[in-house]
């Protein structure tokens, strides 16, 4: 079983993620374990507080060392090996596939989640192994990017998803993008289901597949191509796609 511990000072958050779809089923499966702990348990105060101002003054306040660094320490005696201790913040490094499967092959992540300013630094160069980053904006705090962190983490984690191949055939696998997906009907607003997905033909079908998961990768994300060995024929037709600059409906 594979443990997530989310050290928060607001761990109801978790509770609605937590009892729905795939995290659900791989909780009640033994599969692994979501365990949101509240820093605020470990404070010394007897209002409970967990934050202070910064020193040398500035705007907002920071959140203490001794609660965190507590929770810390009760929780690393009790996780299973091999560990990791990340602290999600906008320093940190980028969050992609291969990061999470990295992670993935952890059986216990202890994630911090910031609030506020951010953390007292001395308690991050205590126990952080890895600041992540969900990328470059801010958020109120580390809890949802710490639900995206685990969403992505547990979907490798065997017999998660029940196909095997799930995992390994979506975005990002490869370094490719995910091919244009249909489902019934046939024809919707006189636009048809591509010919060949209703072929029943599965070699032309995943050749289909791979094709235009590699246009979409050019079109919409071309950084990631140079990830990606690619045949003469897939390199061909890659040089002859164009980027999309179209800009997202409503925003100038």
């Amino acid at each position: 079983m594979t443990e997530y511990n989310v050290l928060t000072l607001f761990p109801g958050m978790f509770s609605s993620v937590m009892g729905s779809s795939i995290w659900a089923r791989a909780v009640k499966a033994g599969l692994i374990a979501v365990n949101p702990v509240d820093i605020r348990d470990y404070t010394t105060d007897k209002h409970r507080r967990a934050d202070d101002y910064p020193f040398g003054g500035g705007s907002g306040m920071v959140m203490s060392a001794q609660p965190v660094d507590a929770c810390f320490a009760d929780i690393k005696e009790r996780c299973p090996k091999p560990c990791v201790n990340v602290y999600m913040s906008p320093r940190g490094k980028r969050l992609t596939h291969g990061l999470v499967r990295r992670l993935s092959g952890f059986l216990c992540v202890n994630i911090l989640c910031g609030h506020y300013e951010g953390v007292d630094e001395r308690v991050i160069e205590k126990h952080i192994d890895l600041e992540i980053s969900v990328g470059d904006f801010v958020l109120t705090g580390g809890e949802i990017a710490a639900m995206a962190l685990i969403d992505a983490c547990i979907r490798h984690v065997e017999g998660v998803l029940g196909n095997s191949d799930s995992a390994r055939a979506e975005s990002f696998s490869d370094a490719l993008l995910e091919q244009p997906q249909y489902t019934r009907p046939a024809v919707f607003d006189a636009k048809p289901v591509p010919e060949v997905l209703l072929s029943g033909d599965h070699a032309k079908i995943a050749a289909y597949n791979r094709r235009m998961s590699i246009i979409e990768t050019a079109r919409r994300r071309p950084e990631l191509l140079s990830e990606t060995v690619f045949s003469g024929d897939e390199i061909e037709f890659i040089t002859g796609t164009k980027p999309d600059n179209r800009k997202p409906r409503g925003i100038k």
